[in-house]
């Protein structure tokens, strides 16, 4: 191995970051929700958002459209117009996760979306993948 080669390769690992995300799995959290009466509550609403890293009105956004209700934020709650299991809303997070969080390319969760124009992207912090996807 050359000496310009091996000079090249400690300068390509010095760039690479020491920790790009936590080493932990990457866990939904599970709904806590109640029906009341017509309408179905999720308690733990920010917290899902907090740990997805996402904006809550883009996730509410996702899940009204998929169970074709009515939903408006309460605090740290939503409220949605209808009466909803909780597996129905866990599969829901699942599926905005495979769609919206998880990188295409190299499966982590390390991603955030930005508007560029009219297009929107999922860009991922750990590999750098510029991937578009549909709105949510």
């Amino acid at each position: 191995m050359s000496k310009q080669y091996s000079k090249y390769l400690e300068r390509a690992y010095e760039k690479i970051p020491k920790k790009i995300a936590s080493e932990e799995r990457f866990e939904i959290p599970v709904p806590s929700s109640a029906i009341f009466g017509p309408k179905t509550i999720v308690y733990n609403f920010s917290e899902i958002c907090q740990k997805m890293n996402r904006d809550p009105r883009q996730l509410l956004k996702f899940l009204t459209k998929e169970m074709a209700t009515a939903g408006s934020v309460d605090g740290t709650r939503v409220i949605f117009q209808g009466k909803f299991n909780d597996q129905t809303i866990n599969q829901l997070l699942h599926t905005y996760c495979d769609r919206f969080i998880i990188c295409p390319i190299c499966k982590r969760p390390d991603t955030r979306v930005e508007r560029e124009d009219r297009f929107l992207f999922l860009i991922c912090d750990a590999c750098g993948a510029k991937s578009s996807i549909t709105s949510p």
